[in-house]
Order: C-alpha cells, then structure tokens, then sequence
C-alpha cells in the first residue's frame, strides 16, 4: 500500500519515509516511529494499517543520520545492532533526530491537509513522547512501551497534546514502579498497562501478546478518532 518517498529537514538532511495513503479521502495523519529495527516490514504494516483505516500514515527512517537502509529482524544479533544504532542517534548533538520527526509530521499534515497524531513503538514510543512534548502540529500522541519515558528527564517534559501511553506488566525494560510514578507525575496522560512483556504489539516477536495488541490497538484508533477526526 505504501512506498519510500524522500523527506527534507529544516537543516537540509535528506531521508526516506514509508508513505501510506488511503484510497479515500484521509480523516487525518498519523507518524509512525520504529523501534530499533529500522523501518521494517512491521513497521511499514502499521503505517499500511492506519492507511486502510483512513489515515495518512509516514514511518520516517529515525537511523538514517547514523546509517542508512537499516531493517533488521528480532534476533539476539539484530537486537545487538539496534541498540547501538540507537546509541549513536542519541548520541548526536541536539536536537538530534528530531528535526526529521518534525519533517515527517508537516508532510503527514501535507498530504492529508487534516489534524496529525503520532504512534511509536520501545524507542519510537520515547521519540513521540519528545515529540509530544517539544515539536509543532500534532494534535495527539501514543507511545508504546516507551523505553526512558520514567526517567526522572523525561518525566519533567510537558506534552501539549493529548497522550494516551501503553505499558507491559512484565516489562523488564521499564519496571511498572516507574511507570506508575510516570502516571503520578502526569495524570493527564491516559496510562494503561497489559498482562504483557515489551514488544506486545509486534506480531513477528516471540513476546507478543494478541490480546493486548487488540486491546491497545482498539484504544489507540479511538482516541485517534476522537482527537484526529
């Protein structure tokens, strides 16, 4: 359903995004981050998923800075590989990746002409809480699993949208303490956590869990409707 077309930041810096347009009229946008696989063939099924729901949806390639043409698997060996490239992404000198997120968002607002809504998942679910937080024209945010949103930096950020955050009760990477310190901290935000460990949502890791990616998906495509439509 969708393809790579290139994107430009404020600073020049050209990169790749996985587009996915409905073959009706869009009823909004929404900005798929990756996890630290790359834009893989589930990341590109999730954008290719909100486009079959209406929306335009833009997966931009967050590693493109450091290395271009990642996709990687779920293997120890891929997992290995990610979170280096994660390192060095987090690693450049601010503001770092975000000037590409925010390219990705004008396009979605481009090309849909409607309100944007970002989604992103273990990294990317960190990068839309920033995003929620610091960058321009969104109208809603949905973080998954979001590794580093309990730490006590990224706790101190203010969203200026609606968010709505999924948590996994099993969740080694982000114990639940922090995340019900996280909901403390910010009880406008819509906190749900899931009989689940990190990575539910991904149906080609061994970790997920059907009954909880149905579930935060249902609740993810409402409150995009209700903050999109």
């Amino acid at each position: 359903m969708g393809q790579f077309v290139d994107l430009k930041s404020a600073d020049g810096f050209v990169f790749p995004a996985w587009v996915a347009e409905p073959d009706t009229a869009p009823r909004g946008a929404v900005v798929v981050l990756q996890e630290i696989f790359g834009v893989n063939s589930h990341i590109r099924a999730v954008a290719d998923r909100f486009a079959a729901r209406g929306y335009v949806a833009v997966a931009p390639a967050t590693f493109h800075r450091v290395q271009p043409g990642v996709e990687l698997g779920y293997t120890p060996e891929d997992i290995a590989a990610g979170a280096a490239l994660k390192a060095a992404v987090e690693g450049l000198p601010s503001p770092g990746v975000l000037p590409d997120i925010q390219a990705a968002i004008d396009h979605a607002a481009e090309r849909s002409s409607r309100k944007v809504g970002i989604v992103g998942f273990c990294w990317g679910g960190l990068l839309t809480w920033r995003s929620a937080c610091l960058l321009k024209g969104l109208s809603a945010a949905v973080p998954y699993y979001g590794g580093g949103i309990t730490t006590e930096t990224e706790m101190a950020r203010q969203p200026q949208v609606p968010v709505l955050a999924h948590f996994g009760q099993r969740d080694k990477h982000i114990p639940v303490d922090g995340v019900q310190a996280f909901a403390r901290t910010h009880p406008e935000v819509e906190v749900h956590i899931y009989e689940a460990d990190h990575g539910f949502n991904c149906d080609q890791r061994g970790s997920y869990d059907e009954a909880s990616a149905l579930a935060a998906r249902d609740r993810t495509l409402a409150f995009f409707d209700k903050h999109l439509g």
